[in-house]
């Protein structure tokens, strides 16, 4: 049953309505963000479903056209004000990432005036180490909804908080790992992109056959979107199967969408390591094996398949996003709050002997 119906037998005053997607009715999301990376790609879905999306933002990014626009700045004084007489929704998805007390205030707010709430949170939320396996019911990392931002787990986990204190059971928790994609603003995906158009000696970090778990941002975009119309609630780990894809067959469809000029030159992580070469961000993400590899690839999406989750291959998502790439005047966007990625040419040649 969906949730609207549900709600609106209790205390909210959430009006009573035909389940979205019905005959004559045509499903309302709030977008809160919208315009970047993963809310840009929720966004862009919503639309292609012929949905009628609000996205509130602080106004830096325009959205996608067919968006109504509504300003405030959830950090601020008064930041809600625009949002508080917007109007009512089926549908709910936020992907903050700062201070709980924004998610807390921001869901306290819709309680009454939204069916179902979906957090985008992350797979960082769980304790550190972790097996290899580990479900939802995994231990997990302190977090207050009351919280101003401390780190970034501690504050995603308040987030999860916040939003279950206000919408219950219709609190959706969407556990992200690696996310990459067209639009990408934190420079992954798009720095092997250009490494390899550079072309020549290429430093590949091995094992070539190594697993890797990420999401296509449009993949973790419609599932969330199917998830939260279907009305599930609570935690959900929304990656790949771990070994959807491998470096080898990541790195592969870098060098062969950009030309074939890069010359994958295949480096024991020993010897990356006795390098000081940092994993993740001066070789985005690659992580060598141990502790640290299992925490963050080794999640367990059964629940998430059986929910409905699909991946699209890898080659698929370097590709398009190298059209995306192509497409821009300049260099892709990059949050300000993420370092630079990528290891310095120099560096990169001393350690192949060039």
């Amino acid at each position: 049953m969906y949730a609207v119906s549900v709600i609106a037998e209790g205390d909210h005053r959430f009006p009573a309505a035909a389940p979205p997607g019905t005959l004559g009715h045509m499903t309302k999301l709030l977008m809160l963000g919208g315009t970047e990376f993963v809310g840009r790609a929720l966004t862009d879905h919503a639309l292609q479903r012929g949905w009628e999306v609000t996205a509130f933002h602080r106004g830096r990014h325009a959205p996608p056209p067919g968006v109504r626009a509504v300003h405030g700045d959830r950090t601020a004084p008064g930041g809600l004000d625009a949002l508080a007489e917007a109007g009512e929704w089926d549908l709910v998805v936020d992907t903050w990432s700062g201070a709980p007390t924004a998610v807390r205030d921001t869901a306290r707010l819709l309680a009454d005036r939204a069916g179902h709430y979906t957090y985008v949170s992350s797979r960082s939320v769980y304790a550190y180490p972790a097996p290899v396996g580990m479900a939802e019911d995994g231990p997990l990392v302190e977090g207050s909804p009351d919280a101003d931002a401390t780190a970034y787990a501690e504050d995603k986990r308040g987030g999860e908080l916040a939003a279950t204190a206000a919408f219950g059971d219709r609190a959706l928790l969407v556990r992200a790992g690696l996310i990459l994609g067209p639009y990408e603003n934190v420079g992954r995906l798009p720095w092997w992109l250009n490494r390899t158009a550079r072309g020549g000696p290429t430093l590949a970090p091995g094992p070539r056959d190594l697993a890797l778990q990420y999401i296509d941002v449009r993949d973790l975009a419609a599932w969330t979107l199917d998830a939260a119309l279907a009305g599930l609630g609570g935690p959900y780990n929304a990656v790949s199967p771990l070994g959807h894809a491998t470096m080898g067959s990541f790195l592969e469809a870098c060098a062969a969408v950009t030309g074939g000029r890069a010359e994958l030159r295949w480096t024991d992580p020993e010897v990356i390591a006795a390098a000081g070469v940092e994993p993740w961000t001066e070789l985005p993400v690659w992580l060598p094996p141990g502790e640290l590899y299992d925490f963050m690839v080794g999640g367990d999406i059964s629940k998430a398949l059986a929910a409905g989750l699909k991946c699209r291959p890898v080659e698929e998502t370097v590709a398009d996003t190298w059209a995306w790439l192509q497409s821009l005047d300049g260099p892709p966007p990059h949050r300000p709050d993420r370092p630079a990625k990528g290891i310095d040419p120099g560096r990169e040649a001393a350690l192949l002997g060039l």
